[in-house]
C-alpha cells in the first residue's frame, strides 16, 4: 500500500474538516440551503413573486389555478420541505430530494417557453450531483423523522393527483366534476388498482395519469422502506451486538481490526481483566460473538466509533492491515472528543512519517522491527532493549505527557 498524493491530500482535508468543526454542519447544511434556494428559484421563475398566492389557491381547491402551474408549485414546495429534512440528515429526505431534483429538471425540459430554463436546469444538475456525492452523510433513519417526511411526501402526491384530476376533469370519461371524485380517481390510480370506471381520453390526461402511477409507486416504496428499515436495522444490531447491554462501554479499550496484532492485543488485554470492545467490518463467528463485546461496521465511521464508546474509552487502538485506514480511524476518534489515547499501527516503514501527520498519541510499528533485527544479528551488532522499545513504539504526539 502506498499513500498516493491524492490520499495524502485527503488526510489533510480530513484534518482541516475537523479543525473547522465540519461534522456539525457539512455537508448537510450547505445542501439544505442549495435545495431550498432551488425550490424558491423555481417558484419565482414559474409563478412570479406572488407564488404564495397560488399555494393558497391550491390548498382551498380554487378553480382559478391553471393545471400547468401544478408541477412547479408542488416540486418547489417539496424542495422547501425536504430542505428541512436534509438539516436532520434524514435518508428519506435525501431520497425525496433526489426525486424532486429529477422532476424539476424534467419539468424545465418540457416547458419550452421557459426563458430561464437553461440556467435553472444547470443548477438542478449541480445540486443533484452534490446530493449523490454526499450520500454517505445522510444515514439517519429514525422512525419519527422518517414517518414525518413519508406522510409529507404522500400528502404532496395526493394533492398533485387530486387537484390535477379535478382541473383536467373534462379530459376524462366520465368527466370529473367534483373533488370527491377526483380524490377517488387519485387513490385508485396511485395504488395502481385501476378499476377502469374513469379513463383518460386526451394526451394530457394520459400523461398525467402515467405521472401519478410512477410517482405513486416511487413515493410509497420509498416511504415504506424509510419507516420499516430503522426497525429492522435496530433489531439486527441487537442480534449482532447482543453483549452491548452486558458491558458498560466506559473506561475500556477499543481494539479496531482483525489483524494478528489486533487479535493478540485483544487477547492480552482481556487476559489481564481489562474491558475490551472490538470493532470489526464483518460479524465474527459464533464463539467470538458470545465471549466478546463486538461492534460491526466501518471502523472509520464516527457513528460506529461512538457506538463502541470510543469517546469514553481509555484508548482507541487502530490495528488494521491498511495503514491509511488506521490514519482515518485516528482522525475519526479525535472528532468524537473525549480523553481516549489514540494508538496507530504501522505495517510499512514507508508510511511511518505519513501516519505521524495525523498525530496519534502512540505509533506501534512491530513489523518494521523484524528486518532491522535480522540485519543487526547477521552483522554482529548489539541489540539492546532500548533499541527494541524505540523501534516497536514510535512516539506520536508530543503535547501529551508520558503516562497521561
Amino acid at each position: 500500500m502506498n499513500l498516493a498524493p491524492t490520499r495524502r491530500l485527503r488526510l489533510q482535508l480530513q484534518r482541516l474538516h475537523h479543525a473547522a468543526r465540519g461534522p456539525h454542519w457539512f455537508p448537510h447544511v450547505p445542501l439544505a440551503l442549495l435545495l431550498g434556494l432551488g425550490g424558491l428559484w423555481l417558484l419565482r421563475a414559474e409563478l412570479g413573486v406572488g407564488w404564495s398566492r397560488y399555494a393558497q389557491l391550491l390548498m382551498v381547491g380554487s378553480t382559478q389555478l391553471q393545471p400547468r402551474l401544478l408541477p412547479p408549485l408542488l416540486i418547489g414546495g417539496g424542495m422547501l420541505t425536504m430542505a428541512l429534512g436534509l438539516l436532520l440528515r434524514s435518508r428519506l429526505a435525501w431520497t425525496m430530494a433526489l426525486l424532486l431534483e429529477v422532476l424539476g429538471a424534467a419539468s424545465l425540459l418540457l416547458d419550452a417557453h421557459a426563458h430561464h430554463g437553461h440556467v435553472l436546469l444547470a443548477y438542478f444538475v449541480l445540486v443533484l450531483a452534490a446530493l449523490l456525492a454526499a450520500w454517505r452523510q445522510f444515514d439517519r433513519s429514525s422512525v419519527a423523522a422518517s414517518t414525518l417526511f413519508a406522510l409529507t411526501s404522500v400528502a404532496m402526491l395526493l394533492l398533485y393527483a387530486t387537484f390535477g384530476s379535478y382541473y383536467l376533469g373534462a379530459d376524462f370519461k366520465p368527466q370529473i366534476t367534483d373533488l370527491v371524485t377526483a380524490l377517488y380517481y387519485a387513490m385508485v390510480t396511485m395504488s395502481t388498482v385501476g378499476y377502469g370506471d374513469i379513463t383518460p381520453q386526451t394526451t394530457e390526461a394520459k400523461l398525467f395519469t402515467v405521472s401519478v402511477i410512477v410517482l405513486g409507486v416511487a413515493v410509497f416504496a420509498t416511504s415504506l422502506t424509510a419507516v420499516i428499515a430503522p426497525m429492522v436495522s435496530r433489531s439486527l444490531q441487537r442480534i449482532v451486538n447482543r453483549k452491548a447491554n452486558r458491558m458498560k462501554r466506559e473506561n475500556h479499550f477499543v481494539v479496531i481490526g482483525n489483524s494478528p496484532l489486533a487479535i493478540n492485543t485483544w487477547r492480552e488485554l482481556a487476559g489481564r481483566g481489562q474491558p475490551v470492545t472490538r470493532v470489526l467490518r464483518q460479524a465474527p463467528d459464533g464463539d467470538v460473538a458470545e465471549t466478546t463485546d463486538v461492534v460491526v461496521g466501518d471502523p472509520g465511521s464516527v457513528d460506529v466509533l461512538r457506538q463502541a464508546g470510543a469517546d469514553k474509552a481509555n484508548a482507541v487502538l487502530a490495528m488494521l492491515d491498511d495503514d491509511s485506514e488506521n490514519a482515518f480511524v485516528v482522525l475519526a476518534a479525535r472528532e468524537l472528543g473525549g480523553g481516549a489515547r489514540t494508538v496507530a499501527a504501522v505495517n510499512d516503514a514507508r508510511h511511518l512519517g505519513r501516519i505521524k501527520l495525523v498525530q496519534p498519541d502512540v505509533v506501534i510499528a512491530p513489523q518494521i522491527l523484524g528486518g532491522e533485527l535480522a540485519a543487526m544479528l547477521m552483522c554482529g551488532e548489539e541489540v539492546t532493549s532500548d533499541f527494541v522499545m524505540q523501534r516497536v513504539f514510535q512516539p506520536g504526539r508530543q503535547d501529551r505527557p508520558a503516562g497521561a
